[in-house]
């Protein structure tokens, strides 16, 4: 479930559709006064830079491993997805919140109300244009997986990070026409504070699955059962394997994947040929998953009673 140039489609698309969006909102909210104008404008700024994080983490994980980092930079990839979820905590919900309460505080009434609608409009039309972009992107690679399925398995974090902003940037423009709505047909500027903390809470909580998600993929996530079914069926379908003792995988990135094998060897076999064999289990694994770009295969004697376990 990897996909690199998809993933770049998706963040491309999202990054123009977010910046236009950002420019029309903050017009509007220069013209209207409108708090939820605001807080969609702060969080399409906050959306626009993520994606320029998103690549920024891309192009760094593609640097060659070195003496400090031998197993490469692959999870810079995973970092900077960490970081935007942070950020969109920290300036798109933490910022809303506050502007929401302020305008609970002093409600003013929205200038040219007509004007916003107009604004968010166009805004709803861009951000179609993205969202439908990553759902394009996202079924080229998901396979039968649900889409929550999708974003809680998926080893590549930018089509996730994306999906989930453009959902949340689409049901924000939505909010703050209703409340924009609200407060002219009422007469009542306070469903615009309102809409404001409405927008504050989905941002945090979109903010809180992304960090959640990322993290796992920090610190090392397996690789997916189809994956790892292959690798062991290539193992126990080689010649000199007498039994798979465990195999063990671990995410360097989401194209990169270390492969830890124990394995009990044919007895009869002497010091060149066990070299010979696990060079040719290397190679069975390679053929097996191409993401397999780190293995290491170490022969022992299967012991039922050592604990093990497997990844």
């Amino acid at each position: 479930m990897t996909a690199p140039g998809h993933s770049n489609r998706a963040v491309i698309a999202a990054f123009f559709a977010n910046l236009g969006i950002a420019v029309s909102k903050f017009v509007g909210f220069l013209i209207t006064g409108s708090s939820s104008m605001l807080a969609e404008a702060v969080h399409s700024v906050a959306d626009t830079g993520n994606q320029l994080l998103l690549l920024l983490g891309g192009r760094r994980a593609r640097r060659e491993p070195s003496e400090l980092h031998p197993f490469g930079y692959g999870r810079e990839r995973y970092f900077w997805s960490f970081v935007v979820a942070l950020v969109l905590f920290s300036l798109g919900s933490l910022f809303a919140f506050y502007e929401g309460l302020h305008k609970l505080d002093h409600p003013e009434p929205i200038d040219s109300p007509g004007v916003a609608v107009a604004i968010l409009g166009v805004a709803v039309i861009l951000e179609t244009f993205s969202l439908r972009t990553a759902v394009v992107e996202s079924n080229k690679v998901r396979g039968d997986l649900g889409w929550w399925q999708f974003i809680r398995r998926a080893r590549t974090p930018e089509l996730p990070v994306v999906l989930l902003e453009d959902i949340g940037a689409e049901a924000g423009l939505f909010i703050a026409l209703g409340a924009i709505t609200l407060s002219e047909t009422t007469g009542n500027p306070n469903w615009d504070g309102y809409g404001t903390l409405a927008i504050a809470t989905l941002l945090g909580i979109i903010a809180v699955v992304l960090a959640i998600e990322m993290k796992g993929l920090l610190i090392g996530e397996a690789a997916d059962t189809d994956v790892r079914d292959a690798i062991r069926s290539a193992i126990e379908a080689h010649p000199d394997v007498r039994q798979l003792i465990h195999v063990r995988t671990q995410h360097l990135g989401p194209e990169e994947l270390l492969v830890a094998v124990k394995v009990e060897l044919a007895p009869d076999l002497g010091g060149r040929e066990v070299a010979a064999a696990v060079n040719s289990i290397e190679q069975a694994i390679r053929q097996a998953s191409s993401m397999a770009t780190t293995i290491y295969v170490e022969p022992d004697l299967h012991d039922p009673d050592r604990p093990f376990t497997h990844g």
